[in-house]
């Protein structure tokens, strides 16, 4: 069975490429848009992790991050933050927030997955962003 991530990012384009990747990777990828939509599917679908965009309309990423730690059911699912902000004080205030990992945008696809296989306790795989040779 293929780990669930969620993805939950305001702008379709990251939540796209975020799930192609994935999804390329063998993970079963569900997306949301915003916030409360965040909360919703992580609740009834429970993911095995959680990518999760600071920067967002009407609720910001650390707002969604404290409703899934004070949630019973959502409390120990690996979160991983994703944003543009890389001051220390903006890592720090996410990990205080209790984020388990934290992936500053731009980020190629070697990142992304590695923070994945991190959180979700995989062994990491080999960098893949070039394609196989052909023999």
């Amino acid at each position: 069975m293929a780990e669930k991530i969620l993805v939950v990012d305001d702008n379709e384009d990251v939540r796209r490429i975020t799930g192609k990747i994935l999804s390329a990777r063998g993970f079963e990828v569900l997306t949301a848009s915003d916030g409360v939509q965040a909360l919703e599917v992580a609740q009834t679908a429970l993911p095995h992790c959680i990518l999760l965009d600071v920067m967002m309309p009407q609720m910001s990423g650390l707002d969604v991050l404290s409703g899934l730690r004070n949630d019973p059911r959502t409390q120990r699912i690996p979160v991983i933050l994703i944003t543009a902000r890389v001051r220390d004080e903006d890592v720090l205030e996410g990990y205080k927030e209790g984020a388990d990992y934290y992936i500053t945008k731009p980020f190629s696809a070697d990142q992304l997955v590695y923070g994945v296989r991190l959180v979700l306790g995989q062994r990491a795989e080999p960098a893949t962003e070039a394609p196989p040779a052909e023999e």
